[in-house]
């Protein structure tokens, strides 16, 4: 609901979930604290991923599908747009990290010769995101074809070579 109507009462989202929203409430004690909690549980979902994923120590593709892979799922069982709590301090700061995170992975690959060294990391960090968000949106795919054409297309690029 969440990610269809980022606006979304405690009441709406209770009649959804089939409880009243008193049961909402008892567990959570505003809006703003169910909010909190939908975000910390997509975070945690991310940074198991990149767990995961192994992106210091698998090699660069097969860290890059599992993360692909993963950031997808996490995607569509979380389809909320986080950009909602950058205010808040631990958000950021666990976002900061998990980009960090991911920044000296694409740097790795990049010294490994899969990514252009004339290319910035910095392009490399913003691609990446935009292209799991849009593998993400194609619903006939599974994670693992969504992860495939990411990977291809981010490894290769859309030119005939």
């Amino acid at each position: 609901m969440l990610a269809d109507d980022p606006g979304a009462s405690i009441a709406a989202i209770a009649a959804e979930a089939g409880v009243d929203r008193r049961t909402v409430y008892r567990r959570f004690a505003s809006r703003e604290e169910l909010l909190t909690a939908v975000y910390e549980a997509r975070y945690e979902a991310v940074e198991r991923v990149v767990e995961e994923s192994r992106l210091r120590e698998a090699p660069v593709a097969v860290a890059l599908h599992r993360y692909v892979e993963g950031i997808v799922g996490v995607n569509r069982k979380w389809p909320v747009d986080i950009t909602r709590v950058r205010g808040d301090e631990a958000i950021r700061e666990r976002r900061d990290a998990l980009i960090r995170e991911v920044d000296v992975f694409l740097e790795r690959a990049r010294d490994e010769g899969l990514l252009r060294a004339d290319i910035p990391v910095a392009w490399s960090g913003s691609l990446l995101p935009q292209l799991v968000q849009l593998a993400s949106q194609q619903s006939r795919l599974t994670p693992a074809q969504a992860a495939d054409m990411v990977v291809d297309t981010f490894l290769r690029g859309l030119g005939a070579q």
